[in-house]
């Protein structure tokens, strides 16, 4: 029943599931948006109809991430009254305008997406879709801002305990914001890819062959097989530019223990803190270095020059391969997918099957990053700045462990029940297949002149 722990826990509970829904939101926009530009472009009402179908999945995830977003707000004011007290100047106005600039912008807009296509002008619907589109890269820019702060702090001085922003430039473009932004945008983009890829999958071992269904399917597996390798890329120089800034939790990532040149890649292992040492170590000899530092004889930092001070070296361990292990898989199905696809102009039915489970494949990959990326900076919660520990108010540790339970119970309900509308709704769309559009005469949109 300890408070710090269960108030860690529960907060960790409520920002992954939180952070399942704008990893879709964010990057659908833009291919909802995509959609529309070839229908624009064709006048084949096939790509409305992946439209239509897929508006359905942002309006929900946007809805099931406004909601859990609020509720995990709370939980500044009673978990971690010490974090706003403390960051509050700088954290706040983050906050605000991502609230300001980007979630009104996305609320406004989406009514129109949903429901204005027989309403509005062909060129107002497109101009909304776009706005959404970028009200979602908007509010990751300012979050991924703030928690990027949070891991690299600058742009600020201490008076009396508090913080006081001295240039909000560098506060929002600290060392490792543009990093982090890049991965963060990457991995909606492949968590969408392939939720479209996997459904679109689903739809075709269901009997759809639609029109629909196999643009649907082509657009998510050839995002995904364009994104993975600059998702590789960008990771690697994200890893690169933690070494600057946070060795301790690269230490952790390699379970690496000693500071030293030809350090191996640890592939499996059982850190234990203990004893200070791996268990179990299978290894590539010199792969640490090489990677870290390009060289073989390269110096990566190891967890004893940090006792006391570094993360939880299990989580970060394991979280770190988890996405990497998922990534590789990701590069492997992508590829074979496109393959068939484009070259062969079919898809084999083990690979259509293999595909539906990893529709949720992104979810797996953003989680365990944001685990390396979280649990890394512990015992920090604003490195250098403010100690989770510091951080903690003072609810009982019984009243968080109810509320722990009540999220959790809740969150799996939510969970289950989203994820079962997703499939509905694939199973429906394959069902109806395309059907005709309207008639002009009821339609505004479709009687409007390309471009329109």
């Amino acid at each position: 029943m300890d408070p710090l722990i269960l108030s860690r826990i529960q907060f960790a509970a409520n920002i992954s599931f939180h952070i399942l829904f704008p990893s879709i939101t964010i990057a659908l926009g833009w291919v909802l948006l995509f959609f529309k530009w070839r229908y624009n472009a064709t006048r084949d009402y096939a790509w409305m109809h992946a439209y239509f179908t897929w508006v359905k999945v942002f309006a929900l995830s946007f809805a099931m991430g406004v909601v859990s977003g609020v509720t995990m707000s709370f939980q500044f004011g009673t978990n971690w009254p010490g974090y706003m007290e403390t960051v509050g100047n700088i954290a706040g106005p983050l906050l605000a305008y991502e609230v300001l600039t980007a979630f009104f912008l996305e609320a406004v807009f989406l009514g129109i997406m949903l429901f204005g296509f027989r309403r509005v002008s062909n060129r107002v619907h497109t101009l909304a879709t776009f706005l959404v589109a970028f009200g979602t890269t908007l509010s990751a820019f300012w979050i991924i801002a703030l928690n990027s702060w949070m891991q690299t702090p600058a742009g600020f001085e201490m008076r009396d305990g508090v913080a006081f922003a001295t240039d909000w430039w560098a506060i929002v473009f600290n060392p490792s914001m543009p990093y982090r932004l890049i991965h963060m945008l990457l991995a909606s983009g492949l968590t969408v890819a392939f939720l479209i890829a996997g459904l679109s999958a689903l739809r075709y071992l269901a009997g759809d062959r639609s029109e629909s269904m196999w643009k649907a399917l082509r657009t998510g597996t050839g995002i995904a097989a364009v994104l993975i390798p600059l998702q590789i890329f960008a990771g690697d120089q994200h890893g690169l530019n933690t070494l600057e800034h946070q060795p301790a939790k690269v230490a952790a990532m390699e379970a690496n223990w000693e500071t030293g040149p030809n350090v191996p890649l640890v592939l499996f292992a059982w850190p234990d803190e203990a004893a200070r040492a791996n268990r179990f170590e299978i290894a590539i000899p010199n792969g640490a270095s090489l990677i870290l530092k390009h060289d073989a004889d390269g110096v990566v930092p190891g967890l004893n020059d940090y006792i006391g001070e570094h993360p939880p070296v299990l989580p970060v361990f394991w979280g770190f391969r988890i996405m990497v292990g998922t990534g590789l898989l990701m590069l492997a199905v992508s590829w074979a997918a496109a393959f068939f696809l484009y070259r062969r102009h079919n898809l084999p039915k083990p690979l259509a099957l293999l595909m539906v489970p990893m529709a949720f494949s992104g979810w797996v990959a953003t989680l365990a990053g944001w685990y390396v990326t979280e649990i890394g900076r512990q015992p920090w919660l604003v490195a250098g700045v403010l100690k989770t520990a510091d951080a903690i108010g003072p609810v009982p540790g019984g009243h968080v462990a109810f509320t722990l339970a009540v999220y959790l119970l809740l969150y799996l309900a939510l969970l289950i029940t989203y994820i079962g509308v997703l499939v509905h709704l694939a199973l429906k769309a394959a069902k109806e297949g395309d059907p005709e559009p309207a008639p002009a005469v009821e339609n505004r949109a479709l009687s409007q002149p390309v471009g329109r």
